[in-house]
């Protein structure tokens, strides 16, 4: 089994950082978050993280100060997160080796795209993902399933990467549309219509399964399919 990429959250306000921790882990991250970088030196020793997400604006050494640590002590990305949205700040990051820079308030989908993208740039995260006779090849940007290429759209895409990313465990409607879409409201009719259609296109046999009254689970597995009711034929 391919080891989960390391993401170490430094962010002092409690509702954000628990936010961006949950999403990390919906996606499929091993994430760990602190409110300060006073252990940073040991927590880059012992949870070695592939990437580092930092609050500028952080009580005692400020986000700038901790990414001259990361630099000094460690390979790991670096994800600068602020509420200032000046120019000279974002320059000041970048230049003193950020690997991105993201303004507060952000779209929790926006911030897991974009430690993604990073881990990919870096090579911390695998390229391809095999669920039976699928194929996802995230360098490439391609789904191939046995051997035919599967046009999806930007939505389907994302949505059939997150599932990958937690294939063969059910992942539910809102924890869908969190991390794909970026929304806290529930809105089950737009999960429905894009898992309809993204099913359609992997054909058969069925890998992408509902499980009723929880949510949805890609598998190679049909064996042990727990599809029931109406919707399994639906969406």
């Amino acid at each position: 089994m391919i080891e989960q990429a390391r993401v170490l959250v430094v962010e002092d306000a409690e509702a954000i950082r628990v936010a961006v921790l949950t999403g990390l882990t919906d996606a499929g991250f091993s994430a760990a978050g602190r409110p300060d970088g006073v252990d940073l030196e040991r927590d880059l020793a012992t949870f070695r993280p592939d990437l580092v997400v930092l609050d500028v604006m952080l009580p005692g050494r400020d986000g700038f100060a901790l990414l001259e640590v990361v630099r000094r002590h460690s390979a790991a990305g670096v994800l600068l997160l602020t509420a200032r949205d000046g120019i000279d700040d974002r320059l000041r990051g970048l230049h003193s080796g950020a690997d991105d820079y993201l303004i507060k308030p952000f779209v929790l989908a926006e911030l897991v795209a974009r430690v993604t993208a990073v881990l990919r740039r870096l090579g911390r995260t695998p390229s391809t993902v095999e669920i039976g006779d699928l194929v996802l090849d995230s360098a490439a940007g391609t789904a191939l399933r046995a051997g035919r290429h599967i046009e999806l759209t930007a939505t389907e895409r994302r949505l059939l990467d997150h599932l990958a990313a937690h294939r063969g465990r059910v992942v539910s409607k809102a924890q869908l549309l969190t991390s794909v879409w970026g929304y806290e409201d529930f809105d089950p009719n737009l999960v429905e219509v894009h898992i309809s259609a993204l099913r359609r296109k992997l054909g058969e046999p069925r890998l992408l399964h509902t499980v009723r009254g929880m949510g949805y689970v890609l598998r190679a597995d049909p064996g042990t399919d727990t599809d029931t009711g109406p919707e399994s034929g639906t969406s």
